[in-house]
């Protein structure tokens, strides 16, 4: 099980943040996840390739359920299919 697996089930919770944004995450905190910079989750967003979140104000916050659905969109199930022309 991954560390957002994880905390999907049973997230952290700031001791400044309570029970309201439980089983949400951080731009920053996602970045740092899926070992991408937060500008890469931007240009995704403005692409609309990315997880679906929500702006509160200035943060923009990830349902971890929702991040792990999309994960599980992205999964590539024959490689090799996918490439365009040359021989396979």
């Amino acid at each position: 099980m991954t560390q957002l697996e994880t905390n999907a089930v049973a997230p952290k919770i700031r001791a400044s943040e309570g029970a309201l944004l439980q089983g949400w995450i951080s731009r920053n905190d996602l970045a740092q996840e899926l070992g991408v910079c937060e500008e890469t989750l931007r240009r995704w967003a403005d692409a609309r390739r990315g997880p679906a979140f929500v702006r509160a104000g200035r943060k923009i916050l990830y349902r971890r359920t929702t991040v792990l659905e999309w994960l599980d969109t992205q999964e590539v199930r024959d490689p090799r299919r996918s490439r365009s022309g040359g021989q396979q």
